[in-house]
């Protein structure tokens, strides 16, 4: 592994360990050159999935991206870095254990909405103004009131 601060190639593994239910290995390094310390984390590469969009568009699953909208619907909220990232790698997992390799986009926002309904209640109305697009008041009155009749 190339060290991010000098690029020397020859980085020394001091500690690992297992995150997010086995999902991911961190590793914590150390280049012999500058002694800077960095952490890498490993992830098993699955079949590339493609999302379906509404348009028939079909585009690479970006995992970053679908976490960016968790993150920024979640934002100033309550809710760890650490959480978020869990709540990321459960929904890729459901994603890539449907054995299909294209899922529809309406499919993927749906898996965000229940996640944030679950973490915070707040987040989960940011995320469906935005991914239901709202356009008036009145889309937050009638989306609020189906949201006070579920469990």
């Amino acid at each position: 592994m190339r060290c991010p601060v000098c690029s020397s190639v020859d980085t020394h593994v001091k500690d690992s360990r297992e995150g997010e239910d086995g999902a991911i290995v961190r590793r914590r390094r150390e280049c012999p050159q500058c002694q800077s310390r960095f952490t890498t984390i490993e992830r098993v590469q699955r079949r590339e999935l493609l999302v379906v969009k509404k348009d028939g568009q079909r585009r690479p699953f970006d995992r970053d991206k679908m976490k960016r909208s968790i993150t920024m619907a979640l934002r100033k909220r309550r809710i760890e870095a650490t959480q978020i990232e869990l709540e990321a790698s459960r929904i890729v997992s459901k994603l890539e254990g449907r054995g299909e390799q294209e899922i529809p986009s309406t499919l993927i926002g749906e898996m965000i909405m229940e996640t944030l309904l679950r973490l915070d209640p707040v987040a989960y109305v940011r995320f469906a103004s935005v991914y239901r697009d709202f356009k008036e008041p009145k889309d937050f009155e009638q989306f609020l009131s189906t949201l006070k009749s579920k469990p």
